[in-house]
């Protein structure tokens, strides 16, 4: 069966076929558009954590742990209810769209983000954002001195970010709906022909899954070897 698993996705890949590809691109587009919210939400978070001084810090910081090992069912449950027609958002009629999915892919992400980009950033030497102060810049610039020279550690928490959202599937069935040519991705594709007994091409999704987030974080990998050297 593996053995026509592997056939099937290089069928799929070099024959042109349509659905495959576009199924392939709306994965590609939800999830990194998801993975970029969370960098930008996820990051300034992180600097807050890292460097901000306010009561509930602590609170703050152990809330993004707990986020960081949310079941993304919950996050798919939670959002269901909140964009359900009589639920609070149900005006926006967002449920079973893209945006749903990429709002709910963000929400998976941005613990992840936040929690390592904390880490990150508490690696830094605190004396050099003192001493880039000292030397005139502004605090806005100094934090971003600091964010330059983590950039590192961060490239890993967008690889992070990406891994976890890519490969969701909980979330995505629940607002989006698995709908064809609207909302069907890699992962809810996969699913719906397990479910039909397509096992071969279940797996042939998986395998052109796993090709597209190997070529994803092979890019950022190599963004992060370039960057050490």
């Amino acid at each position: 069966m593996l053995g026509d698993a592997f056939g099937e996705a290089i069928r799929l890949l070099t024959s042109g076929d349509s659905d495959t590809w576009e199924i392939i691109a709306r994965s590609l587009v939800i999830s990194l558009t998801a993975t970029a919210i969370a960098f930008s939400l996820g990051v300034p978070l992180g600097m807050l954590l890292a460097f901000g001084r306010f009561p509930a810090r602590r609170a703050a910081h152990a809330a993004i742990n707990t986020g960081m090992g949310m079941p993304p069912v919950v996050v798919g449950l939670i959002l269901t209810v909140l964009l359900w027609r009589a639920g609070p958002l149900g005006g926006l009629e967002l449920l079973y769209t893209p945006v749903a999915m990429v709002l709910a892919q963000a929400v998976i992400a941005l613990p992840l983000v936040a929690g390592i980009s904390t880490a990150a950033l508490s690696q830094v030497d605190p004396d050099f954002r003192i001493q880039m102060e000292a030397l005139g810049a502004s605090r806005a610039r100094a934090l971003w001195t600091v964010v330059v020279e983590a950039r590192l550690p961060l490239l890993a928490a967008v690889m992070a970010g990406f891994g976890a959202v890519i490969s969701e599937v909980g979330a995505a069935m629940m607002v989006g709906g698995n709908i064809a040519g609207q909302t069907r991705v890699l992962t809810t594709a996969a699913v719906l022909e397990t479910s039909r007994g397509n096992f071969a091409l279940a797996i042939a999704l998986g395998l052109i899954l796993l090709v597209l987030a190997f070529v994803v974080n092979a890019v950022l990998t190599a963004a992060q070897h370039r960057g050490r050297a």
